[in-house]
């Protein structure tokens, strides 16, 4: 298979080696790059590799790999090669820019699970490769973790149309129920009005951990905001520092709120410090905020809802999670034109299928 990426103005360092890392489920090759920017990847399937075109002349170098999935790698010309062991016919690419004191990177990953597709499939007929995590072979179903957040002793926001919990579990059931009618495996941290543990901590470790359980293609924490009758409209969010100027209030209070949602929220706050650095925590993220833009341009678009935008901040239950993960506030239960919408089944109905497809845009199985 060929995957095409253009970038503009690049150049590799004197040693272009790759860094090569195996988890479960996929490669992982990476390739510093000094630049600061790249343009967007385009890619296509053609032959048993992984092409990469760069906007420059590059030092040649090659060498063998000794990976699952991978056998070895070449740079020459502007372009880098990845050779696929036999059997292996798909990957993924991205590129990070250089945060944290690191340089740029090139990532590509393998996907090392699953058996090659039929020989007899033409490569004009075979779907393009697109840039998601490869954690998911061919031939199994990409699996979904559904969180609707608070439960059980934990009501979450209380207004006079609607409760947080309720309403969180009803859209988490429809969203699930549309996956399933398009092959998805569903995992819900909750499926009835419960907590995981009276234990505030133990309750969101123990959904962050669903995430980390098995091959999960996304997790996707649901919940509904809470603020002045004037405040409106839905926000997603992945994980990492607030944006200059934002409020932490939403964060303490969804980390539990009162002393116990300060301690929680410094403690992810110092995670997303930490993972600055972190060049395979920082490719998740990328994938994250892929996630989260196609949940909130779905949402938005589907209800007509104010967008109040993607966004990061250091929510608890998705500080470190091994696969992208989001946080959704459907809207203001609080607010006199959004709560009681929020109340009724149409509109939790909007948006369970604008959830579901956004869900399925990103894993790319519609």
């Amino acid at each position: 298979m060929t995957l095409a990426s253009l970038l503009g103005g690049l150049t590799l360092p004197a040693h272009a080696a790759p860094r090569v890392g195996t988890h479960d489920g996929y490669t992982r090759l990476v390739f510093d790059l000094p630049g600061q920017n790249a343009v967007t990847s385009t890619a296509k399937v053609a032959s048993q590799s992984v092409t990469v075109k760069l906007g420059t002349t590059l030092k040649s170098e090659q060498g063998a790999l000794k990976a699952p999935g991978v056998t070895a790698y070449a740079v020459s010309g502007g372009t880098v090669t990845v050779t696929l062991a036999a059997g292996h016919s798909r990957a993924s690419a991205s590129v990070l820019p250089a945060s944290g004191g690191q340089p740029a990177r090139l990532v590509i990953d393998v996907p090392t699970g699953g058996a090659a597709r039929p020989a007899a499939t033409t490569a004009a007929a075979r779907p393009a490769a697109v840039v998601r995590p490869a954690t998911a072979s061919a031939t199994t179903r990409p699996r979904v973790v559904l969180d609707p957040g608070h439960g059980g002793t934990d009501p979450g926001m209380v207004s006079r149309w609607v409760t947080e919990e309720d309403v969180t579990l009803d859209v988490a059931l429809r969203t699930r129920a549309e996956l399933l009618r398009h092959g998805v495996e569903v995992v819900m941290t909750r499926d009835s009005d419960r907590h995981l543990s009276a234990n505030k901590t133990q309750d969101l470790d123990a959904r962050a951990r669903m995430a980390n359980n098995g091959t999960v293609s996304a997790f996707v924490s649901i919940h509904v905001n809470a603020a002045g009758a004037s405040a409106q409209g839905i926000e997603t969010f992945y994980f990492g520092q607030p944006l200059a100027g934002s409020s932490r209030s939403l964060a303490v209070r969804e980390n539990g709120g009162g002393s116990l949602g300060e301690e929680l929220t410094r403690k992810a706050s110092s995670t997303a410090q930490n993972l600055l650095g972190d060049i395979l925590a920082q490719a998740k993220i990328a994938f994250s905020r892929q996630l989260a833009q196609k949940v909130q341009s779905q949402l938005v678009a589907g209800t007509g809802a104010v967008s109040r935008g993607v966004r990061t901040d250091a929510f608890y239950v998705i500080r470190n999670p091994t696969t992208p993960a989001i946080l959704v506030e459907l809207g203001f239960g609080t607010n006199p034109s959004e709560g009681p919408k929020l109340a009724t089944a149409a509109y939790r109905e909007r948006l369970a299928q604008s959830l579901a497809r956004a869900i399925l845009d990103f894993l790319h199985t519609k």
